[in-house]
C-alpha cells in the first residue's frame, strides 16, 4: 500500500480504493474532507497544494489523487 493509500485509509477507513464510482460525487469526500486532505498531504509529502487544484475532479478517485500529487513531484 503506497502512502497515499495509508493516508486515504486513515482519513476514511470505509473507503474502497479500488472503487470506480466518483469520491465526491457519492458523498464519500465531501468538501471539509478535502480540506482535510489536502491539510494532510501538504504536510506528509512537503508540498503545497495551490488553491486552483483544490476541484471536486482532482478528488474523484484514487488516479485523479495520484495525478494531482505528482503534478508537485510526489511520486507514488
Amino acid at each position: 500500500m503506497s502512502r497515499l493509500e495509508s493516508i486515504l485509509q486513515e482519513m476514511k477507513p470505509e473507503l474502497d480504493l479500488q472503487q470506480t464510482e466518483n469520491f465526491v460525487e457519492t458523498g464519500i469526500l465531501d468538501s471539509f474532507d478535502i480540506i482535510m486532505l489536502v491539510s494532510t498531504l501538504d504536510e506528509a509529502f512537503q508540498i503545497r497544494i495551490d488553491g486552483a487544484d483544490i476541484v471536486p475532479e482532482n478528488f474523484n478517485n484514487l488516479d485523479a489523487i495520484k495525478k494531482l500529487v505528482g503534478k508537485y513531484g510526489v511520486i507514488q
